[in-house]
C-alpha cells in the first residue's frame, strides 16, 4: 500500500537521542522562516548527497488545520480516490485490512496526526506546522530539505502519481525517505559512521522509528498492513541506502533506481546479478470486469502471509523467490471478488508459497480444502465465497494463482493462455 506523501512522521525520537544539531553562530543566506537552519543544513546537505541545490529553497509555516486541509486536499484528488477506493477492495478481499474500515478518512486522520513538517514537490515549498518543538525543528528542515533537493534531480510529483505499480513506487519511496533519515542523521552526527557513532548503532534507529511510530494512538490502531508499509520506507529504504554509499561511494542513486521492493530488501538482488520482476498482464477475464488491477511485490506478499499466519520466518521463507505479480479487482454477475497471479525464480519457490497461501486461507476462514482439490488445485468455501489456489506454468515460469469469488460465480475467470510474462 502506498501512501505517498513526504512526511517527516518519526522525527520526536530524534530529541532524545541528543541528534540535534545547534546551530552555527553565521548570517543566514535565506529569508524567511528558519532561515538561520536553512543556511546551516543546505552546505551539509549538498556535501553528504554530492548534489548542488539548483535553486534555493523555500520554508513556509502553516497551521495544523492548514495542514489538515492540504492533507484531505492530496487523498480526495480524482486519481488518490481511485487508488484508494481500489486498494481497499483488494486489501479487503485479502483479508489485510477490516470490512468496516473507511481508508480514506481513516488516511486522513493518521496523516494529520504524523506530519510535523513535509516538502510539497507541487509548490516546491517546504513547510514547517506551526508549533513544532523549537528543538526538532533543525531536524526536520534538514529532513525536508533533503527531499527538495531530490525533487532538483528526481521528479518527486511524477513518481508520486505512478499509477498501477504499488511496489516499484514503494521502491522508489524507500530510496526518497531512506536517504533523508540516512543523511539527515549522518549530518547531526558530524557526517560520521552512523552505526559506530550513534549510541545503540543501527539497531537503536530501527528501534526509535518504531517507537515513535507506536506512540500516536492513531498509527498504533492501524491495521498491520498499514503500520508496515508506512514504517517500510523509512527502515528498509534507510538500511538500503546504507548499502549504497557503502558498496557505490560518489555515485548518485537517482541514475540507477531500484525498481521493487524485493531489490530494497535484498542487497544481492540490485548489487549482485540485476533481478527485475516480471511485467505480469493478466490479459481479458472470463465472465467477470476488472475494476481495478495493481500489485503487491514483495513486502506486501510476505505482509499478506503473517497476516494469516502470524509467524515472520514462514512468511519471510513463503515470499522470497518473488519475481512478479499483478493482482484484479473484480466484479461478477454474483458480486466482487479478486484475483491475484504470483510469478516465482523457481518451481520449489512456487510450492512454498503454494502451501503456506493454503495454510494462510485455512487459518483465516478455520476451513479445510473441500472436495476437488488435488496437489495442484486446492478449493474453500467460507463466509459466502469460493477460493481457489492453483500452481501451474505460463510460459516455462511457474506461477501461483489465487481466485476469491462470490459463491455461485463462474471460477477460473483468469485465462493463462491470455496471461503475458516479459521479463
Amino acid at each position: 500500500m502506498t501512501v505517498y506523501l513526504n512526511r517527516s512522521i518519526f522525527l520526536a525520537g530524534m530529541a532524545s537521542l541528543g541528534l540535534v544539531s545547534a546551530c552555527e553562530s553565521q548570517k543566514p543566506k535565506y529569508e524567511g522562516p528558519y532561515a538561520a537552519q536553512v543556511a546551516e543544513a543546505v552546505p551539509m546537505i549538498e556535501k553528504a548527497v554530492g548534489l548542488k541545490f539548483k535553486t534555493p529553497p523555500r520554508v513556509e509555516t502553516r497551521s495544523k488545520e492548514q495542514v489538515r486541509q492540504y492533507i484531505v486536499k492530496q487523498v480526495s484528488d480524482s486519481q488518490a480516490v481511485r487508488e484508494i477506493r481500489g486498494e481497499e477492495a483488494a486489501y479487503k478481499r485479502l483479508g489485510l485490512i477490516p470490512d468496516t474500515l473507511k481508508l480514506q478518512s481513516f488516511l486522513e486522520s493518521l496523516l494529520v496526526e504524523q506530519i510535523v513538517g513535509f516538502y510539497d514537490p507541487h509548490t516546491k515549498i517546504l513547510y514547517i506546522v506551526d508549533g513544532s518543538p523549537k528543538d526538532l525543528v533543525t531536524t526536520i528542515v534538514t529532513h525536508e530539505l533533503i527531499h527538495a533537493l531530490q525533487d532538483q534531480y528526481i521528479s518527486l510529483d511524477s513518481v508520486q502519481k505512478t499509477v498501477g505499480d504499488n511496489d516499484r513506487t514503494s521502491a522508489a519511496q524507500s530510496v526518497f525517505e531512506g536517504q533523508a533519515v540516512y543523511e539527515q542523521i549522518s549530518i547531526m552526527l558530524g557526517g560520521s559512521n552512523i552505526a559506530i557513532n550513534l549510541p545503540g548503532g543501527w539497531d537503536r534507529i530501527r528501534e526509535m522509528i518504531r517507537e515513535t511510530q507506536s506512540s500516536m494512538p492513531i498509527f498504533a490502531a492501524a491495521p498491520r498492513v498499514i503500520q508496515e508499509t508506512l514504517i517500510f520506507p523509512y527502515l528498509s529504504g534507510a538500511e538500503f541506502y546504507r548499502n549504497y554509499k557503502e558498496r557505490k561511494p560518489g555515485s548518485i542513486i537517482y541514475k540507477d533506481m531500484p525498481v521493487s521492493t524485493e531489490q530494497i530488501i535484498h542487497p544481492s538482488a540490485y548489487f549482485g546479478t540485476r533481478d527485475n520482476p516480471t511485467k505480469v498482464t493478466l490479459g481479458p477475464l472470463t465472465n467477470a470486469n476488472a475494476v481495478y488491477e495493481n500489485d503487491l511485490g514483495e513486502f506486501e506478499t510476505r505482509l499478506y502471509l503473517f497476516q494469516h499466519l502470524n509467524d515472520q520466518n514462514e512468511a519471510i521463507r513463503g515470499a522470497a523467490g518473488w519475481d512478479g505479480d499483478r493482482y484484479a479487482v473484480v466484479n461478477t454477475p454474483q458480486g466482487p471478488g479478486i484475483v491475484w497471479l504470483t510469478v516465482w525464480d523457481s518451481a520449489v519457490e512456487a510450492g512454498e508459497f503454494y502451501d503456506l497461501a493454503g495454510q494462510a486461507i485455512e487459518k483465516r476462514f478455520s476451513t479445510k480444502a473441500t472436495s476437488g482439490s488435488s496437489n495442484l488445485v486446492k478449493k474453500y468455501s467460507a463466509s459466502g465465497r469460493a477460493l481457489q489456489l492453483s500452481t501451474t506454468e505460463i510460459g516455462g515460469r511457474p506461477v501461483v494463482i489465487y481466485e476469491d469469488l462470490p459463491v455461485g460465480a463462474n471460477p477460473n475467470i483468469l485465462n493463462p493462455a491470455a496471461v503475458k510474462l516479459v521479463q
